[in-house]
């Protein structure tokens, strides 16, 4: 399966974007699916995460309350709804996809082994 990712630009803080990744090749729906994002001079980490059936999701704290990931697997698309973004929230951001069983919810990046390109969102102060 390929990934790819868009939606990304420049919003000023406190706005929202909505990032979409979609996965082409075979369905989404057999795939855990995730988002990380890599902020320059820092690692790749995990920002939200979400079971294949799209029934349980996991967000890194500092997105908590901000962001939401949902799952459309008609569309073979995972999105990431961010609201109330802040500058901190300027990165990098990649979608990961990785054959899971239905409960499963990677939170690290060595667990993905499926990576989209990156899109860049960039929050002006």
């Amino acid at each position: 399966v390929q990934l790819q990712a868009s939606g990304g630009g420049l919003v000023q803080a406190g706005g929202s974007l909505r990032l979409s990744c979609t996965a082409s090749g075979q369905t989404s729906r057999n795939y855990a699916m995730g988002w990380f994002r890599q902020a320059p001079g820092k690692a790749r980490e995990f920002v939200a995460g979400i079971t294949r059936d799209g029934g349980s999701t996991s967000y890194a704290n500092p997105v908590k309350g901000r962001f939401t990931i949902s799952k459309d697997n008609a569309k073979n698309t995972v999105n990431l709804q961010m609201n109330s973004l802040k500058p901190e929230d300027t990165a990098i951001y990649y979608c990961a996809a990785k054959s899971a069983f239905s409960t499963v919810i990677g939170t690290s990046r060595g667990w993905y082994n499926l990576w989209g390109q990156g899109t860049l969102v960039t929050v002006s102060s």
